[in-house]
C-alpha cells in the first residue's frame, strides 16, 4: 500500500481490511514515514439502508466538526488531526465544488468515534419535521442526516506506516475472535446444562418406580 501511495503522489492513506468476511478494520496511515492508526469499524449503516430524506450534491466540500473530548488526552488529539488529513478536501482541488452543502460530524462516546453526516439544508417545510430538533432561531439553515453512519473502536497507534513499533494501545478493545469463542463457551455451558437435567430426570424417574405389590393377584 505503501509503494502504491507513492507512486500516486498520496500523503495519506485510508485502507480498508476485511477478516473472516465479517470483521471490518480500517487503516490510517501517513505516507511513507507514519504515523498509522488501526480501527475496527462497527455497526456501519449504508445510505440506501437508512433512507433518510436529505441528499447533498456530488464533489461538494464538507465540513469536518470534532467534539471538544478530543481535545482530552494526545492520543485522541493525533486521531483528529489524522481524521481531519483524510476527510477534509484538499483546498482548490480540481474535483471538487467550490461550495459546501453538507457537514461530517466526529463524536467520541464510550472511547469510540461515532460518525455521521448532515445535510446543510435550507429552511424547507419538506425538511422541517425531520429537522426540527437541530433548528435554532439565529440559524436560517438546518442539519438533516444523510447518512451513512459507522462506529470506529481504536485498537492501536503505530509509529511506522501500516507498522513499526506502538505508541499507543486500547485498554478497552476486545477481539471479535475473543467475543465469538466466549458466546461459543457460553452455548456449550448450555448443552451441558441440559445433558445433565437430562441425566438427573432419568434418574428421578428409575427412584420414583414403585415396589411390586403382594395383594395385586388376590381378587382375580
Amino acid at each position: 500500500a505503501v509503494e502504491v501511495c507513492e507512486l500516486r503522489n498520496c500523503n495519506m492513506c485510508m485502507l480498508f481490511d476485511t477478516r473472516k468476511r465479517q470483521d471490518l478494520y480500517m487503516w490510517l496511515a501517513v505516507i511513507p514515514g507514519g504515523p498509522s492508526v488501526k480501527f475496527q469499524c462497527l455497526n456501519v449503516h449504508t445510505m440506501a439502508e437508512l433512507k433518510f430524506p436529505g441528499n447533498c450534491l456530488m464533489y461538494s466540500r464538507p465540513l469536518v466538526v470534532f467534539d471538544g473530548d478530543f481535545e482530552s488526552k494526545p492520543e485522541w488529539l493525533l486521531m483528529k488531526n489524522m481524521l481531519s488529513q483524510a476527510f477534509i478536501s484538499p483546498r482548490e482541488h480540481r474535483k471538487t465544488k467550490p461550495f459546501v452543502d453538507h457537514m461530517f460530524l466526529f463524536s467520541r462516546l464510550d472511547d469510540k468515534i461515532w460518525f455521521r453526516c448532515y445535510q446543510v439544508a435550507e429552511d424547507d417545510e419538506n425538511l422541517a419535521k425531520e429537522a426540527k430538533r437541530f433548528r435554532h432561531a439565529a440559524i436560517d439553515s438546518v442539519l438533516v442526516e444523510i447518512g451513512p453512519r459507522f462506529v470506529l473502536d481504536p485498537i492501536r497507534i503505530f509509529s511506522g506506516a501500516f507498522g513499526g513499533s506502538t505508541l499507543y494501545e486500547s485498554p478497552n478493545y476486545v477481539s471479535p475472535n475473543v467475543i465469538r469463542r466466549a458466546l461459543r463457551k457460553r452455548k456449550s455451558g448450555h448443552y451441558e446444562d441440559r445433558v445433565i437435567s437430562k441425566k438427573r430426570r432419568e434418574e428421578r424417574k428409575e427412584d420414583a418406580i414403585l415396589p411390586p405389590d403382594p395383594l395385586k393377584n388376590v381378587f382375580k
